[in-house]
């Protein structure tokens, strides 16, 4: 429940297992390069986890959205979600990811924040399939894009319900910062074990921790979080504190008229 309208997704038991269980996954397919050891006899198959990884996930996502429908998705909600994954869709080519400028994410932190975390989660998803679609933009990396972009969603629905007024507004916002920053990191965790064997800051298979995550925070960094990643923050920031007000006041007036239960 979010604090004054019904969550627009029901969280079931099992829903709650099923989803915890895909973050802690997905986290882990992202995670990989950090954590994988190579022994002997298996040192040959570590680059392989990527291709594996590009078959599984889909079925992980897919599995989780069907759980979040079952019974947990009315019409209103399946409505709702149409809509805003159009207008997503649609906003994402507007700014076609130069320089960073991503107009995606802040309607997903002020969606998520008022239909709770199950529809931000799916709203994720939808949001990047629908303007994949669009723009151009299948390939193998959109799994992944679409589950950061879900985890992004979710963390918005779980932020805490006590701040109000301007103190919400900074602290989806300030959320919004960290997410984009987040989802940087992730993509570049997907991007890095593809480049392995090119230069001195590619994934070593089976290297030390201390050794790759060096590498991989140096990588991350030049390539995307000071470029990338900081645009997208700031478009996040900027978005957030400007439209953030209205187009709360805009959706919790639909959540009230759809009067999830």
């Amino acid at each position: 429940m979010t604090d004054f309208l019904g969550s627009a997704v029901r969280i079931r038991h099992r829903t709650a297992l099923v989803l915890t269980a895909a973050v802690v996954v997905g986290l882990a397919m992202f995670c990989w390069p950090l954590l994988a050891r190579s022994t002997v006899g298996t040192s040959a198959h570590v680059t392989d986890a990527p291709f594996v990884f590009l078959v599984t996930l889909p079925v992980l996502i897919l599995i989780v959205l069907a759980e979040l429908s079952s019974g947990g998705l009315d019409a209103k909600a399946l409505a709702l979600l149409g809509v805003l994954s159009a207008v997503n869709a649609a906003l994402r080519p507007l700014g076609a990811g130069t320089g960073g400028i991503e107009l995606v994410f802040f309607l997903l932190v002020l969606a998520g924040r008022v239909f709770g975390p199950g529809f931000g989660f799916v709203l994720g998803s939808t949001s990047l399939f629908a303007s994949a679609l669009l723009t151009g933009g299948v390939g193998p990396w959109l799994p992944f894009q679409m589950l950061a972009s879900s985890l992004v969603g979710l963390g918005a629905g779980l932020l805490p319900r006590r701040a109000k007024g301007r103190w919400e507004i900074a602290m989806l916002a300030a959320y919004g910062v960290v997410a984009a920053y987040f989802y940087g990191l992730a993509m570049s965790l997907f991007t890095w074990p593809f480049l392995a064997g090119h230069t001195a800051l590619d994934f070593v298979p089976g290297g030390p921790l201390a050794e790759n995550l060096h590498r991989f925070l140096v990588f991350t960094v030049l390539t995307s979080t000071l470029g990338w990643d900081t645009g997208r923050a700031l478009t996040n920031l900027v978005a957030i504190l400007v439209l953030g007000p209205a187009i709360l006041t805009v959706l919790r007036r639909a959540a009230r008229r759809a009067a999830f239960s």
